[in-house]
């Protein structure tokens, strides 16, 4: 008889260490103990059998009890819990859960693959009888149970990690109204904000609620739903929760045994999977691995490694010496009809932790097809690739509907052999029209990563517009109808093929930062200038596409420019009038329908496809089109409302996006006129009696249900400002300008009769003795009834105020803010 093995714990780790054990030496005595009743099931699988993808709940049982005994000769004792470790002695104390005994078991050789178990943290509520967590199979059974036997219409789903989205999904497709609080500022925790914010735009358009930088306070249960209410304030009344807010390693056993432990919790292997007793090896979630671009120690609970984890312990228990030689943390999900993967480090990482990997690096971004463009099918994806200054590869994200893991999977190869994006733009991958381009989205990324290190191209990334130099100039390099679809505030517009004409139009003296849509004609535009003399030319990686999807996503959506109104008239009589695209009711039945396939096109193609056939249609006719681009969906609403015509319906089918346009609107039955009834008062002035009578003016409109906007702007900020001196961050001359100003209502003098102060004080005592509320009382009864109280936030800069110093209820605007205000106003005063 062989060494005698003990393995704990089963699922991916413990399983395939058992299996790859036995196929090492048939004579070893395998033991396999599993606290549940199940040694190997697809936990990845579970919440599409909740969802119904996966049809047989048999489908998930990876391997059974009876199956590794007759293949593999493996004693599995399944509800059967290890207790306790005898590392002196080596002896175990196992619980038989089932017959409620405890026994001994001697060991040569001990593998912990203890795994992990959700987190589940003190919050109020939070054993309510309709919140779940998702981690096993008796896990999805209950909730499987609930669902089908309770039917619940809505659920938050608290985390916006893998398995919180993937039951997100499931249960949207269940038809449930579904809601996913996540306390990060972004869902999908290994790819970077922007990145994120695809999968942010996409689960809006499938109406789901998205509750970002915001968590869970309490949950309180009533009548079989649950009042979830967040840090924020915000509450969701659901029939439903699935806790996902994360893991913790299961390294109790080991701790208590007095193995090393790391701050995490994590069992301390070495390079052989091997613990600090010679005797005990750990696999899996609860172990520490090494981070193979960092070479730093890091966790990643990830099937993939786990599995090889189990194939080396074993090879090393068996005799050899085979390094387990660290992890990238390789993952893809799917999101509706997104796939989201990544590999290696990403950027959010580099940021904080960026001594592990060398200070510098660089980002590129591109956004080709998934396949020939000229191929139908052909979809977008956005890939991301970053690399340190010598070009290696330090990891890689995509977001897309189609080949998506499949680019993520050769840079993760790529980087295990540490390539850099030279290597990149050299691999020769596969290539037919229904499966790629002959330049493969590898080396397109590869080219910009290229073009960047050899000086090509100076990049300029989406987050730097924050901190831009007001000098540069941005310079808009796509066809004006792309324009009018969305622009970046403050640029100008010279398409790329009118540059070399109208180049006397720019100054040679000035930087410019060149977009396009997503980049490759804001390279050639860098590169006509530089050629001509042009030494300051940057190029916005990823484009305007990438700009739009993380700067313009508001409760709109829209960018600068992007949502222009259609020039509507209202006459006298009531009804709308707009050119003659305006008729009178035209029944669909009448309607000729004319199809357009724009698949494969790039923007503004389908746009152009739109107009030109919209042109050639009469009145009331319907264009069905189809095309590849999935911010056609976007936009062409944006064209229907600026050209006068009727979006019918959009959305996405099979491996495209569609939408039904009528040319023309009907002529509604009667539109009443449109009457302005706001109310705005721009406040220049600090003084105490034109603060009062601005407040009383507000009140008063407030109170008469109309909406009323108080701009504050100079000495007006004053009024807003709290009484108390708080602790803030300033330049000398901020604190100088500020420290100069009256902190709050109750330091404002009058602007006549001020009397060195004694004013005030005197106008303080009549309103009293006359029962006329405080200015401060004012302005809680404002706040109260709705006012809108907006700070001018340059005005706020010239000030030396900070938001901090401003009261509660206070939302900082600039001159847009003002204007669009004063536009639905019948009434604008200026005090």
């Amino acid at each position: 008889m062989g060494q005698k093995v003990i393995i704990v714990g089963g699922v991916a780790g413990g399983a395939s260490a058992a299996a790859r054990l036995r196929r090492m030496d048939e004579q070893a005595e395998i033991i396999m103990l599993e606290r549940g009743p199940y040694i190997s099931f697809a936990n990845c699988g579970l919440p599409y059998y909740i969802g119904g993808t996966i049809e047989e709940r048999s489908a998930l049982l990876v391997q059974t009890p009876e199956g590794m005994r007759s293949r593999f000769n493996v004693d599995v004792r399944v509800e059967n819990e290890a207790i306790s470790i005898d590392k002196e002695n080596k002896k175990m104390q196992i619980k038989d859960i089932k017959n409620n005994k405890v026994y001994e078991e001697s060991y040569d050789v001990l593998i912990l693959s203890p795994g992990s178990t959700p987190l589940k943290p003190p919050i109020p509520g939070i054993d309510s009888p309709n919140i779940f967590s998702l981690w096993n199979i008796p896990d999805v059974d209950r909730i499987k149970s609930f669902v089908d036997n309770v039917k619940p219409k809505s659920v938050a789903v608290i985390g916006g990690g893998f398995i919180g989205l993937e039951m997100a999904e499931n249960l949207h497709d269940l038809g449930m109204e579904v809601n996913v609080v996540e306390m990060a500022d972004q869902v999908m925790a290994p790819v970077d904000f922007e990145m994120a914010q695809i999968v942010h735009r996409h689960m809006k358009t499938k109406k789901v609620g998205l509750y970002l930088g915001d968590g869970v306070k309490s949950f309180e249960y009533h009548n079989g739903a649950t009042k979830v209410t967040l840090q924020s304030g915000k509450s969701l009344e659901v029939d439903m929760v699935i806790l996902s807010i994360g893991i913790r390693p299961q390294s109790e056993l080991a701790k208590n045994a007095g193995l090393e432990i790391n701050q995490r919790n994590g069992i301390v292997v070495d390079q052989f999977m091997q613990t600090s007793d010679s005797s005990i090896y750990a696999i899996g979630d609860a172990v520490e691995v090494t981070d193979f671009i960092g070479g730093g120690k890091t966790m990643i609970p990830l099937a993939g490694p786990a599995n090889k984890q189990g194939r080396i312990c074993a090879d090393n228990v068996a005799g050899k010496k085979v390094p387990f030689k660290g992890s990238m943390g390789t993952s893809v999900a799917k999101v509706f009809d997104l796939t989201v993967s990544a590999t290696g480090v990403n950027e959010k990482t580099l940021k904080r932790d960026g001594k592990v990997y060398g200070k510098d690096y660089y980002t590129v971004l591109v956004h080709p097809n998934s396949h020939a463009g000229y191929y139908p099918g052909a979809l977008p994806m956005t890939l991301k690739v970053i690399f340190d200054m010598s070009g290696k590869v330090l990891g890689a994200q995509n977001v897309g509907y189609d080949g998506v893991e499949k680019r993520i999977d050769v840079i993760a190869t790529a980087i295990r052999f540490n390539a850099t994006v030279f290597d990149l733009t050299e691999l020769e991958l596969a290539y037919a029209p229904p499966y790629s381009s002959a330049k493969d989205p590898v080396n397109m990324a590869g080219f910009v990563g290229e073009n960047i290190l050899n000086g090509m191209e100076k990049p300029f990334q989406w987050h730097e517009f924050k901190d831009m130099n007001p000098s540069f100039v941005v310079l808009d390099v796509r066809e004006p109808m792309e324009r009018e679809m969305g622009y970046i505030p403050n640029s100008i517009n010279i398409p790329v093929d009118q540059l070399r004409e109208r180049m006397v139009e720019l100054d040679k003296s000035k930087t410019y930062v060149v977009y396009c849509a997503v980049g490759i004609r804001g390279h050639a535009a860098s590169r006509i200038l530089v050629q001509s003399g042009f030494e300051n030319i940057y190029n916005l990686i990823g484009g305007f596409t990438t700009y739009s999807t993380v700067l313009c996503q508001d409760d709109n959506g829209a960018c600068a420019g992007s949502m222009p109104q259609a020039d509507v008239h209202v006459s006298e009589t009531g009804d709308m009038e707009q050119d003659a695209s305006f008729q009178d009711a035209i029944e669909d039945s009448d309607a000729q329908i004319i199809k357009v396939n724009a698949c494969g096109l790039q923007c503004p193609g389908p746009i152009m496809q739109v107009h030109k056939a919209i042109e050639m249609m009469k009145p009331g006719d319907i264009l069905d089109i189809k095309a590849t681009d999935p911010g056609f969906v976007n936009d062409i609403g944006v064209w229907c409302d600026k050209t006068g015509n009727t979006l019918l319906e959009s959305g996405k089918e099979d491996k495209a996006f569609f939408a039904k346009i009528r040319k023309g609107r009907k002529r509604p039955p009667q539109v009443p006129t449109v009457v302005n009834d706001d109310k705005t008062i721009v406040v220049f002035s600090g003084d105490l009696d034109k603060a009062i009578a601005t407040l009383i003016i507000a009140n008063g409109a407030a109170s008469m249900g109309k909406k009323v906007t108080l701009f504050y702007t100079f000495w007006g900020l004053n009024i807003l400002r709290r009484p108390e001196k708080l602790s803030v961050k300033k330049d000398l001359m901020a604190r100088m300008f500020s420290g100069m100003m009256p902190r709050g209502t109750k330091k404002l003098g009058l602007s006549k009769m001020n009397m060195l102060g004694m004013g005030p004080k005197m106008i303080r005592m009549v309103m009293k003795k006359h029962n006329v509320d405080s200015l401060e009382d004012m302005l809680k009864m404002a706040i109260d009834n709705g006012v809108r109280m907006v700070a001018c936030n340059m005005s706020m800069d010239l000030m030396g105020i900070t938001q901090a110093e401003l009261i509660d209820g206070v939302e900082l605007g600039g001159v847009a803010s003002m204007l669009g205000a004063a536009e639905d106003s019948n009434m604008s005063l200026f005090i």
